[in-house]
Order: structure tokens, then C-alpha cells, then sequence
């Protein structure tokens, strides 16, 4: 079983003011220290003595310890162990110990349960061994019972049958199975070995763990037939030694040997003769008859009975024989200790060593041996403090401790200690001893001798643990271990006396006897109290001292003890009438309060003396002697009977000198007359009363205080007197002088009560937080429970004064109590969210009061409960929440209303929003699952789904997705609808529309399967397309193949930025803006038919040829010969010029022949088109019109296909223009060979040669295959003869093998044409400005006139320098060599910052914004520039 530590003593700490007193201190801490019978006190941390112990001169002899002898309970299972052992020895067996279940079993409990039982027979016969198995601890159903009974057949019952009386041997023979579960006992001899001189071991070391049973492998009861040989065979067998009497011979000394049982000397063989008496048996006379002779010593049952009936003696421990010097007896301490726990002492933990000692003294099976040095006497070796005169030299700065309070020394014999009256030295009481303790040795549980106290301080080593038990649980401690061992008590009545036997405290404590615990380190003392029990053990290696002493207060337990002692017929150490007679003696020096104590002690011992005198005399002794006992010995003046020390009287007899006897026992004198007997007397009793007088008087002054005071504490109800009257008997306890004592302490504690109270009660009448003592705890700053307050007021009205504060905190009791009376009848109610506010109120009210109320903590839940409902109530109220609860809020309710105390209304509530949330949590999971269905369910199981939300009082997400769902659905089923009714050709957006809408419905839908057939007809016919226009690894979608080109060039994309959208004029109406092909795209698909798309698509048209206008006008201005030709960006590298180039006839930007592929046949005529303006393959005409028919079979319009009819549509436009040009060209070429070139004409061709060029760009801007396009490229290539043709400008860096075609201009009158065209031009600026009403957006209108003035005559002629004649219609235009004719509401322009000429934007390439943010300069100037500079 496993150790359970008691609780804690109380551990003070005095201060240096407080420590300077022992003996105040002590009285102080009485009253809390002596409830648990010991405490523990902690010198401040500098108080220090030095060790004066001589320790070279220290030598001494350690008792012995037995661990497991030292138990109570455990010695009286060994001493039965050995008396059984003892029986089968002395009958030549030896005792096994049986092991049932693999344990030892218990012989002792075993035996002691079947005694209560009953016995044997009555056991047997009511089948109770299963009943003694299970109370024994082993488990049922195993047939242990059966097994218990064999072993109690074979080794119990034949001793108790012995004990009854009967003569019987009993020995059986065991079956094989129980031959090696016993174990061979090994008797203790616990008496015997008192008197046995014990042999020293070799080695230093007391004692060692062993093993109490050793495994033998034999029959439970061995005979001794080995071994008989080294001593007088006295077991034989008759026939060995007896022979046959012949007829007429004399009987020889053998013949006389018979058979005490049947008076018979035949079957020699079988007679068996006692080793001890000599008497013959039988061995079939025998009951039960042995089977065989047994071999060794045998015993008949009449010696058996003799050795077995032996009184026993006392139990007491050895002395070791080997003497021991403190360094000695050190390290075979702490080499046991280090051996024992395998590790080094000052690492074994004390909790360790405190089990391991308890679980040692409580097992039969494990013998620890070990020697405590115990009561070595200081007066002879010297104390550990320092003494006066003594032989340790004491340093000056330690010179303090020689007359401390504190020094053992001192402390018995300072003037508060009663003991200094007593006149012997008594060792170990006014004397100190010494103790040197080792690990596991121990000091039992015992009381100080005439219950006196006792300090004992530790010097120094490992700590020492203290068991105590309160004073006043003396008589309960005794009586329970009289009940679990009465039968050490039988044999020695004053066993606790003897210092020999321990108890495990969970064993007292079992049984309600209080126990504390402390561990006392070095340089602690533990002082323990009158009659309190202690015991404990050393943890290891230490030195310690203790001494007795004893106060005022245990003058009454001291005669008490006396007359214990008396009954006991136990020694007194001192005799206690002389003691108070000394001190009466004495009266004059003597304090008040202890005056007091001796009179009253006085008064007792003269009435019984003078009574037991008056027995005397009544019986008959008539002779008195004064006699001075004081002059003898202790032990020379001891009552025969009781041992009491005689001082007072006594009784003689002259038939027994040096005898004499007690009062109290006159009759056990001797046998001779009474009137024979003496009575010696120390005192008459008129010289007592003189003495118990003069101490009266000397106590005179205090007794009239007590009694006053006495009398005032015992006042009842209405002579109750104020507190202030209590205050000035201590003001007058403290003028007079009287010395600490009891009453005083009671006064002084009284008081300080009634002024705690006093307060207390204030606080609570004030409605303070008020402050309330614990005993032991300090000041702990609590609310009053209703019922503590009860019991403060009860104790304000038990108090020995009176308070005014009492009937005001009675009053206050009583409306507490009637505002628990409300609270419970509310609480008592049904809950309702309309009693928030009476709830309310009441705690209120209840808050005022400054106590504990119960109610309070009831009525905050029953405001929560009715706050809930409230809360519930209002969430559920369709006027304040028309959509319901949902289903966060019915788990936030539940959630807060699962944090409610339980009651009957909540929990309806709880049950109906569990409900609720359950069956909306189910039609939401399976909405859930009807929305995420795969493949989805159909419209009417939806419906039917819905059928079911009904009536839920709950918003239901899900089940609002599904509403939503089934509408959505017929709408669109709707819409489906209408587009099969209508008959009308589909638009893809909407059908794209209507598919992708119908995937998001989660419905089955059984049009979608037919639109999404149509969709993948129309993917299917956009692959097929794809296919015939896409050219490898094309980055252009379909659309954009298809549709006119709204962006040209690469570099065009980087300058062209979108425009904000400002207009030169203000108050019209801008037109829809196609900025990018997303715009186009969502023109066409906004579309209401095919002509909205045709006019959509020709504005997109025109856009693509403003834009490659002006793409081809910036990079045939950028090919012009510059100086710096690094400079210059080409090919889609964007690097200068170099090598072999080409040149697109589209947008006349130049490549280098190694970026990009050139024509395939060199030699062959055809225009080359560059990568970016290369979009398609050019299917022919017919396979795109083959595409065209099949989209109109699937009857879908899609942007796509609107821009493949355009571009039909336009090819054939295109077709019938070009055929006419060619005609017309073919024509003209014809007049001309016939009549000749004229100027007229002249300009004629060049007019028609241009409108060549431009259908010819148009051509290739076209995404399909005509031969007209080769025709008029190849048209142009060859050009017309004329008579004067000017220079050919051919554009720089190409080559001749890739040149562009000749363009012929004339060179007129510059100079006129340059007026002409500076004049027009002014005028236009003049008119434009006048109609729009503002200025060019361009920074050069910041410019001013006379800038303008002073440039002007180089502009114009600078104007002229590269410009070619043109016809009188050009002049109306914009100087740009290809001007675009732009034409719309919004034309932007832009000024040559040397020229001052206006060019539109579109026509240079400039954008808005780079006109704004940089200077511009035409490519005209620029190159007249760079001429100069050159």
C-alpha cells in the first residue's frame, strides 16, 4: 500500500524582536501549535550557534533496529509467525510459509478471520472460505477458498487444537504442487534474543537487506533427521534399545518404559520416548496416530504444553557491541544509505526515503537492520551549544549563545520553566541528550515523561521527519493501537511508555486520529506539546539534541500524569508534590500567575492528601513518624505497587524494611496487622495550609483581577458589559504587571474579537467590502456568506460583551432574508421574457447588500434565461424580421441558450429551435444537393422540393437559390419558346447567351440539347473557315481576317492611341467610335440585322483606309534619303537598313531579305506583301462563297459571317471596279499610241495611274484570291510612254531587283504653284477657323503673327522645293505628297514649324498627342534641313 504523507505542521519564523523570549514566544503560538500537537520554528537566518560537541571524545553504543519489528502490527504477526514455528520446531518439523496466488500467505490474518468466523469446524461447515478469500484480497472464482482451507488444516489448526487443550500432532503429507511455492520461516526469537550477545560483523556496515524466506525445496514440515548427530540422539525408537524378558528373568530399567495412553510396553518399534520428559507414547496412540517414527527431537504434548505457556517478557531493542566514534558511525551511515538507494545521500529524495521506511516496517518478508545512537547523555560528552565553564572555547562574536534563551542548556532551567523547582539533574529532562541518527533509524511513538514539553534542534546533516498527534487525541491514539495490537498490550500495559513500537500514521489516520507532519532541516528546532504523541525517522547522517521543559499552562497536566502514571504502575521521573512544595516554599519569588497555579495545584493535592489520611487513620494505623523523603534517592522512596515516588507520606511495616507503599495502596503493604504500620509524613497538613496561605497571598492581587475578569466573561445576555470595560482590565493586567498566562490571552483574545466583530459589523451596516480572520490564515478579504453572517451575528450576540452594531446587523439579516424569501418565490416560477424587469429589480436590490447571496448568482441565470427568450421571441417575430430566422441565428441562439442554466421553459424553447434548425439544415443539404445535382434534375422534381419549404418559418438560402433556379428556368424555357415560335434567323450572341445562361441553371432543360447543337454546328462551320483563311501559326482570330482592317502596321499601334473624344467644334453629335476590334466585334453582334452589320463594316472600311493611307505616306517619308541612315528603324527587327531589302506593296515599309521570306519566284511579277500585312492564305472567291452557303443552311447570324458576306460582297464591288479601270486603262493606253501625249493628256494618265494604285491597294487589302489584282499590279509595273517625263524618284535602300513602280512627275512653275497653294491654303485656314469657332488643337497655335510674317517667304519657297504639279483640284487639299481626302464632321491638322503649312494628321501619321508635346517638321523641311547641314 502506498504511503500518503499527513498534512503539514505549522512552521514559524519568529523575528529577532519575538525570538529573543522563547518561552513569550511559545505561549504565543500555543494556541495554534498545540492543536496538532507539534510545530517547527525557524531561527532567524543569522541566529548560528557554533558546534561545541566534543567530537574526538564522543564514542558510543548504537541500539539495534529491526525495521519490521518496530510496527505494531507487524511485530504481532511475527511473534504468532514464531510461536507457530516454535510449535512445529518442538516437533521436529520446520515452518513453510505457503504461497497462495503468488504471494505469502497472510497465516496471522488467516488465522485471526476463521477466529471470527467461528473456528475450523463452523468455517467448514457453512462453506465461508470463499467469504475469508475475498476479505483476505484475493479474487473470487479461482478455488482459493479450498486452498486457504488446506494450508489452515495442515499449519494453523493443529496449533489452535493445541491451544484448546487437546493433545494432538498432527502431520500431514502434502501433494508435489505445494513443495516449491513455501518458503522455509526463519523465527525471529524476538524475546529470546533480548539476553543473546550478538557477535560484531566483519564488516562496518549494521545491517543489510535480506530476505526473510528462503525457497526450500522440500515438504512444508522438514525432519531433523541431518544435524541430530553433534547432540544426544533423545528421539529413538523403542525397539533399538528394549528386548524380550525371558521367562523367569528380571525386568531390566527398559521394561518399565510403557505407553502413558494404554499402559501397555508392546510394539517397542512404535513407542516413542520425549526428548523432554521421558515419557513413552504410542505412535497410534497418538491423536491422530502418526504413520512413522519421526527422526530428531520430539516433544509430548504435556512438554509441548509446558514450553508453549512460557510468559514472555518485554519487547525492548539491543545494544550493538561494537563501540562507535561520531566519524565512525558517519560513514557507515552513509555508506548503508549510498548501498541502499544506489546513488549518492544528498540526492535521494525525502519523499523517497519516507516510503521506502514505511513500506519497510510494514513487510514480514524483508529484515533492514540499522543502529540509531540515541539518549546519549551531554553531560558527559558535552553539548552541541556551548556552555559556561565548558571546555569549548566560544569566540568572542559567539559569546551570545551561551546565555540564549534558545541554548538547550538554558531553556529547562530558565525561570518560566516550572522544572527549575525540581532539585536533581534529571537526564534528558533539565539535562539534554544527544542523538546521532543514520537512515531508517527511528524514535516511536511515545510522549515527553510527566507530558512536559520538549524542543529538539538539529546541529546539523540530513533532515529528521516528525510524525505528531494534538494533545487531546492522546487517549484516541492509544485506544486504536490497543485495538490493532492487544496482544502487545496484554503483556506490557505501558507499552507506549517504552519508546519501542511505531504505527503507520495512514493506519491512525484510517481510524480518525489527527496526524501532522514536518521534515526538520539543520539549524531548525521542533517542539512538541503536552501529551501529544510523536514519532519519526532519520533520512540519514545528523546530530541532534533535545531537552524538556515546562510552563505555567502544564502545571494541571502534570498532576494528571501523576495519577496516570499511578495506574500505569509506571516510574515518575520527579516527584511532583515535592516540586510544588519547593515552589510554595518559595512564594515570595514567585510571579503572580504562577503563585496562582501552584495554590490552585495546592488545594488539590492537600484535599487528597488529608482524604487519603483519614482512610489511613480509619483503617487503623495509629503510628506517625516525620520523615524527610526529600533526602532520598528517587528509587529508594518508590511505592512498592504503583512505583510512585513518595514525598508526602507514606506507609512502613517493620516485616519489610525499605518498603513502603503509597496511600493509595495501603492494603498491598504485607499481610500484617494495620496497626503494625507507619505512617511517615514530610508535612502535617497544619504545616501545608500555612504554606498553601503565604502563596494565596503572594497570588492575592491577580486572583482578584481574574475573578473579576472571570466573572465578566461569564456575564449572560443582559450584564453582558461593554467592550470598553474588557479594554481596561488589560490596561490594568499591563500597570500591575502580571505575567503572560491564560486568562490574559483569553482577555486579550476576547477583546481583539470583539473589536474585529465590532468592525466587521460597521463595514456590513456601511456597505463596505469587509475584512474577515481566519485562524492560521491570515486576513483574507471575503463577501460574508447568508450564513456565515447568521453566524456572525449569533456570534456577535455570543460574545462576552456587547456591541452596539448587534440589533442594527440583525435587522440588516432579516432584509436579507426577506429579499431571499421574493427571490426564491420567483424562482420558483416559470420562466417568461416579460419578467426581465422584475428580475432586474431584484438584483438590484440584492447588489446593495455587501454578503454572498446564493440568490444573486440564481437571478443573473434567471436573467439570462428570460433575456433569451426575450431574445428569441423578438428573432421570431415576422413584423420585426419578415425573412425569418435563419440559420446562423437559430445556431447563435442555440449556442447561447446551451450556455443557460437548465430549466424547463428554456429548454422547450431549445427543443422547438432544435427542431427548427434541424429541418431547415435538412431542406437546405438536400436544396444543396438538388443545385449541385449531376446531371441536374428536372424542373417538376424542383417544384416538388419547394412544395416542402412551405410553411418553414426559417430563411433558407438554398432553398431561395432554388426558387430562384425554377424561375430562371421558365424563362428560359420561355425564351426558348419564342425563338422556335418566332421562326426568325438566331443570333449567335444570344444563342451563346441562352446555352451559356442554361448551364448556369442547375434544371435539366430539354431545348438546350438543340441550341447547343446548333452552337456546335456554327463552332464546327468557324473551324471550317478557320481552316481556309488561316495561314501557319497565324495570331489573328477569324474575325479579325475577315473584317476590314481598323489598324495597320505595327508602328501605327505603338503612335495611334486612343483619342478622349474631343471635338473642334462644339454642340454636335460624335459618332460610334470603332477604336479596336472588341468594338467592331460588339457593334456586329448588337446588330438588329445583316444592313446594320454591311454599314457597320463599311465605316470599318474606310477607317482601314484612312489608316494604311497614312501608314504608307509615314514609311515612304521615313525611306527618304537622311544622313544619318543609322538612325532609321526598318524591317520588324527595327534595325537600320542593310543588304538585299524588300519593300510591301502595302504598307511600303522595307524588310531585310534575311527577317522575312521573300517571293517565291523572283522573276515572277506579283506583289510581295510583308508578314504583318500578310493575314490570310486568300482562299479563291469560290470556296469562300462555298462557306457562306453552308452558314446560311444552319440559319445562325454571327459576326463572322456577317464580315465573310462583306467581304463577298466587296470582293465583287472591288471585281467590277478593277475590271473597269483595267478597260479604261487599256483604253486610254490605245488614244494615246494613236494621237500622241499632250500635257492634258499627260495629267490625265498620272490621274488614272493613281486611281491604278488605289484600287490596286484595296485589292490587296482584300482576303481572297482575284486575278484582277495581278492585272493591276502588273498594270502598273509596266506604266504608260510619255514625251516629258521628269525624274523617277525611286525610294531609297532598294534595290533594283525590288523596286517599288516609277512614278513620273513634271516640274512646273514652282513658284506659282507654291503662291497658289500657300494662298489656298491661308484661305482655308481662314474659313476653317471661322466655321469651328476655335483653334487647332495643336501647340503651334500658341504661336504668334509675327513668327508667322517672318517665316513666310522661306516657307513658301521651301514649300516647293520637292512638291510636284498637280492638277487645280489638288490644291484644295493638304500639301501631303498622298493626301487621304479625309472627310467626316472632325478632320484634325497639323503645322510645319518652318513652313507654317497645314498637313492633315492622318495624312503625316501624327497623332494628337505627340502634335501637342512635340515640335513637328514636314518631310519636306526636314530634308532641305539636312541638305544645308551636309
Amino acid at each position: 500500500m502506498c504511503f500518503t504523507p499527513p498534512p503539514e505542521c505549522p512552521v514559524f519564523e519568529p523575528s529577532w524582536e519575538e525570538f529573543a523570549d522563547p518561552f513569550a514566544f511559545i505561549n504565543k503560538i500555543r494556541p495554534i501549535a498545540e492543536k496538532t500537537g507539534i510545530c517547527k520554528v525557524r531561527p532567524p537566518p543569522d541566529w548560528q550557534p557554533p558546534f561545541a560537541c566534543d567530537v574526538d571524545r564522543l564514542h558510543f553504543t548504537p541500539r539495534i533496529q529491526r525495521l519490521n519489528e518496530l510496527e505494531a502490527q507487524t511485530r504481532v504477526k511475527l511473534n504468532f509467525l514464531d510461536q507457530i514455528a516454535k510449535f512445529w520446531e518442538l516437533q521436529g518439523c520446520k515452518l513453510k510459509i505457503p504461497h497462495v496466488e503468488r504471494k505469502i500467505l497472510d497465516l496471522y490474518h488467516l488465522n485471526k478471520l476463521v477466529a471470527e468466523e467461528g473456528g475450523f469446524d463452523l468455517v467448514c461447515r457453512e462453506r465461508r472460505w470463499t467469504k475469508i478469500a475475498m476479505t483476505m484480497g484475493f479474487a473470487p472464482g479461482k478455488a482459493v477458498g479450498s486452498h486457504l482451507r488446506a494450508h489452515y488444516e495442515r499449519v494453523l489448526y493443529p496449533y489452535n487444537l493445541f491451544h484448546s487443550g487437546t493433545n494432538l500432532l498432527c502431520l500431514q503429507k502434502v501433494s508435489v504442487d505445494d513443495v516449491n511455492e513455501d518458503k522455509e520461516y526463519k523465527p525471529h526469537d524476538l524475546l529470546q534474543r533480548q539476553n543473546i550477545h550478538i557477535q560484531p560483523s566483519d564488516t562496518s556496515a549494521p545491517a543489510r537487506r535480506a530476505k526473510r524466506m528462503k525457497t526450500e525445496v522440500s515438504t512444508p514440515f522438514v525432519k531433523e533427521g541431518e544435524g541430530c548427530e553433534n547432540r544426544p540422539n533423545l528421539r529413538r525408537r523403542m525397539g533399538s534399545f528394549v528386548a524380550k524378558p525371558e521367562p523367569g528373568e528380571h525386568l531390566t530399567f527398559v521394561d518399565m518404559y510403557v505407553c502413558l495412553v494404554c499402559g501397555k510396553g508392546n510394539d517397542e518399534d512404535r513407542l516413542l520416548l520425549c526428548d523432554g520428559c521421558d515419557d513413552s507414547y504410542h505412535t497410534f496412540c497418538l491423536i491422530p496416530p502418526l504413520n512413522d517414527v519421526p527422526r530428531g527431537d520430539w516433544r509430548c504434548p504435556k512438554c509441548l504444553a509446558q514450553e508453549c505457556s512460557k510468559p514472555q517478557e518485554a519487547f525492548g531493542f539491543e545494544q550493538a557491541c561494537r563501540d562507535y566514534s561520531l566519524k565512525s558511525f558517519g560513514e557507515m551511515a552513509d555508506s548503508f544509505k549510498s548501498d541502499y538507494f544506489n546513488m549518492p545521500v544528498h540526492m535521494v529524495p525525502t519523499e523517497l526515503v519516507e516510503k521506502e521506511f514505511w513500506r519497510l516496517v510494514g513487510t514480514i518478508e524483508e529484515d533492514v537492520t540499522v543502529e540509531y545512537g540515541a539518549d546519549i547523555a551531554s553531560k558527559e560528552f558535552g553539548s552541541g551549544f556551548p556552555i559556561k565553564g565548558g571546555k569549548f572555547k566560544v569566540a568572542p562574536h559567539d559569546e551570545k549563545y551561551l546565555g540564549c534563551g534558545w541554548n538547550l542548556n538554558n531553556m529547562a532551567m530558565m525561570t518560566p520553566s516550572v522544572l527549575t523547582h525540581v532539585t536533581a539533574d534529571i537526564c534528558g529532562m533539565t539535562l539534554p541528550w544527544l542523538y546521532v541518527g543514520m537512515c531508517f533509524s527511528s524514535f516511536c511513538w511515545h510522549i515527553e515523561d510527566h507530558w512536559s514539553y520538549s524542543i529538539n534542534y538539529l546541529h546539523w546533516g540530513e533532515p529528521k521527519t516528525w510524525y505528531g498527534a494534538p494533545g487531546f487525541a492522546a487517549e484516541q491514539l492509544e485506544a486504536v493501537m490497543k485495538k490493532l495490537a492487544p496482544e502487545l498490550f496484554e503483556s506490557q500495559p505501558d507499552l507506549l511508555h517504552q519508546l519501542v513500537t511505531i504505527m503507520n500514521p495512514n493506519t491512525l489516520m484510517a481510524h480518525g486520529v489527527p496526524i501532522y507532519r514536518t521534515n526538520q532541516c539543520a539549524g531548525e528546532f521542533v517542539i512538541t506539546f503536552p501529551r501529544s504523541y510523536h514519532s519519526g525517522f532519520n533520512q540519514g547522517f545528523n546530530f541532534a539534541e533535545a531537552v524538556n521543559f515546562c510552563t505555567v499552562d502544564w502545571m494541571p497536566l502534570g498532576r494528571q500524569c501523576v495519577d496516570h502514571y499511578r495506574q500505569l504502575h509506571r516510574y515518575c521521573v520527579f516527584s511532583h508534590d515535592e516540586m510544588v512544595c519547593n515552589m510554595a516554599m518559595k512564594a515570595d519569588s514567585l510571579d503572580v500567575v504562577l503563585a496562582s497555579a501552584v495554590q490552585k495545584d495546592m488545594q488539590i493535592m492537600i484535599k487528597g492528601e488529608r482524604e487519603l489520611r483519614d482512610k489511613v487513620r480509619k483503617m487503623g494505623v495509629v503510628q506517625c513518624e516525620l520523615f524527610e523523603y526529600n533526602l532520598l534517592a528517587d528509587d529508594e522512596r518508590q511505592c512498592v505497587k504503583c512505583r510512585t515516588t513518595c514525598y508526602l507520606s507514606a506507609l512502613t511495616c517493620p516485616c519489610r524494611p525499605g518498603v513502603q507503599v503509597c496511600l493509595h495502596h495501603a492494603h498491598d503493604l504485607c499481610s500484617c496487622p494495620v496497626s503494625n504500620y507507619t505512617l511517615n509524613y514530610r508535612f502535617t497538613l497544619d504545616d501545608l495550609y500555612p504554606m498553601m496561605n503565604a502563596v494565596r497571598q503572594r497570588a492575592e492581587s491577580y486572583d482578584e483581577w481574574a475573578s473579576r475578569v472571570t466573572e465578566v466573561m461569564k456575564a449572560k445576555l443582559d450584564k453582558k458589559r461593554n467592550v470598553t470595560v474588557f479594554r481596561a482590565f488589560l490596561e490594568e493586567s499591563d500597570e500591575k504587571a502580571f505575567p503572560e498566562n491564560d486568562l490574559l490571552r483569553q482577555l486579550r483574545l476576547v477583546t481583539q474579537d470583539a473589536e474585529k466583530c465590532s468592525s466587521v459589523a460597521q463595514q456590513l451596516l456601511n456597505g463596505k467590502r469587509q475584512t474577515r480572520y481566519r485562524t492560521g490564515g491570515g486576513n483574507s478579504i471575503n463577501q460574508l456568506t447568508v450564513e456565515e453572517m447568521r453566524s456572525f451575528v449569533r456570534q456577535l450576540y455570543n460574545l462576552p460583551c456587547s456591541l452596539t452594531q448587534a440589533p442594527l446587523l440583525k435587522e440588516l439579516l432579516n432584509s436579507i432574508e426577506d429579499f431571499q424569501q421574493h427571490s426564491e418565490k420567483l424562482l420558483s416560477d416559470e420562466v417568461s421574457a416579460d419578467s426581465v424587469s422584475e428580475v432586474e429589480s431584484l438584483l438590484e436590490e440584492g447588489s446593495r447588500f455587501d454578503v454572498c447571496l446564493p440568490e444573486l448568482l440564481l437571478l443573473r441565470e434567471r436573467l439570462e434565461q428570460a433575456r433569451w427568450l426575450a431574445v428569441v421571441q423578438q428573432a421570431e417575430d415576422l413584423v420585426l424580421n419578415p425573412c425569418g430566422l435563419s440559420l446562423d441565428s437559430m445556431r447563435r441562439l442555440i449556442d447561447r441558450g446551451v450556455g443557460l442554466t437548465p430549466h424547463p421553459s428554456t429548454e422547450r424553447t431549445m427543443a422547438r429551435l432544435q427542431e427548427l434548425l434541424t429541418v431547415s439544415e435538412e431542406l437546405e443539404e438536400k436544396a444543396q444537393g438538388l443545385l449541385k445535382a449531376r446531371p441536374p434534375e428536372s424542373l417538376e422534381t424542383l417544384r416538388s422540393m419547394l412544395t416542402q419549404v412551405d410553411g418553414v418559418p426559417a430563411y433558407l438560402p438554398n432553398c431561395l437559390l432554388l426558387q430562384d433556379t425554377v424561375n430562371r428556368a421558365k424563362e428560359w424555357l420561355q425564351e426558348a419558346e419564342d425563338l422556335q415560335v418566332g421562326g426568325q434567323t438566331l443570333v449567335l450572341s444570344s444563342l451563346s447567351d441562352m446555352v451559356l445562361r442554361a448551364h448556369a441553371i442547375p434544371v435539366r432543360l430539354e431545348p438546350l440539347d438543340q441550341l447547343e447543337v446548333l452552337v456546335s454546328e456554327v463552332q464546327a462551320w468557324k473551324e471550317s473557315a478557320a481552316k481556309t483563311f488561316f495561314i501557319k501559326n497565324s495570331y489573328f482570330t477569324l474575325l479579325e481576317v475577315l473584317c476590314p482592317r481598323w489598324e495597320v502596321g505595327s508602328s501605327l499601334k505603338k503612335k495611334m492611341r486612343k483619342m478622349k473624344g474631343e471635338c473642334m467644334s462644339s454642340g454636335k453629335k460624335k459618332l460610334v467610335k470603332l477604336d479596336s476590334m472588341s468594338d467592331v466585334e460588339r457593334a456586329l453582334s448588337d446588330s438588329k440585322d445583316s444592313a446594320s452589320a454591311m454599314f457597320t463594316l463599311a465605316e470599318v472600311r474606310l477607317k482601314e483606309l484612312e489608316s494604311l493611307c497614312a501608314l504608307r505616306a509615314a514609311n515612304e517619308s521615313k525611306l527618304l534619303p537622311t544622313a544619318d541612315c543609322a538612325a532609321l528603324k526598318v524591317c520588324m527587327c527595327q534595325k537600320p537598313p542593310m543588304g538585299a531589302m524588300l519593300q510591301c506593296e502595302l504598307c511600303r515599309d522595307a524588310f531585310h531579305s534575311v527577317c522575312v521570306r521573300g517571293p517565291s519566284d523572283p522573276l515572277d511579277p506579283e506583289a510581295w506583301l510583308c508578314p504583318l500585312c500578310l493575314r490570310s492564305t486568300k482562299p479563291p472567291l469560290a470556296k469562300i462563297q462555298t462557306l457562306l452557303s453552308s452558314l446560311q443552311h444552319i440559319r445562325v447570324r454571327l459576326p463572322e459571317g456577317d464580315a465573310l458576306r462583306y467581304m463577298i460582297e466587296r470582293t465583287v464591288s472591288w471585281q467590277r471596279r478593277a475590271r473597269e479601270v483595267i478597260d479604261s486603262y487599256d483604253h486610254s493606253l490605245t488614244s494615246q499610241e494613236c494621237r500622241g501625249a499632250s500635257p492634258t493628256q499627260s495629267h490625265r494618265t498620272t490621274g488614272h495611274k493613281r486611281k491604278v494604285e488605289e484600287l490596286m491597294v484595296e485589292g490587296l487589302l482584300l482576303q481572297v484570291s482575284v486575278p484582277e489584282t495581278q492585272q493591276l499590279y502588273r498594270l502598273l509595273l509596266s506604266g504608260p510612254p510619255t514625251t516629258n517625263t521628269s525624274h523617277t524618284e525611286h525610294p531609297p535602300y532598294l534595290t533594283p531587283k525590288h523596286s517599288s513602280p516609277q512614278r513620273e512627275v513634271r516640274s512646273g512653275d514652282a513658284i506659282t504653284s507654291a503662291e497658289k497653294k500657300a494662298k489656298r491654303r491661308m484661305n482655308r485656314e481662314d474659313a476653317e477657323i471661322r466655321d469651328r469657332g476655335m483653334k487647332p488643337k495643336s501647340k503651334k497655335q500658341r504661336m504668334v503673327t509675327e513668327k508667322r510674317r517672318e517665316r513666310k517667304a522661306a516657307s513658301v519657297s521651301a514649300s516647293d522645293v520637292s512638291q510636284s504639279e498637280d492638277s487645280e483640284e489638288d490644291m484644295t487639299q493638304c500639301p501631303a505628297e498622298n493626301c487621304l481626302q479625309p472627310e467626316g464632321e472632325e478632320v484634325y491638322w497639323v503645322q510645319c514649324d518652318c513652313c507654317n503649312r497645314w498637313f492633315h494628321m492622318i495624312c503625316v501619321g501624327v497623332s494628337a498627342e505627340l502634335a501637342a508635346e512635340e515640335d513637328y517638321m514636314c518631310v519636306t523641311c526636314s530634308t532641305t534641313n539636312t541638305g544645308r547641314r551636309k
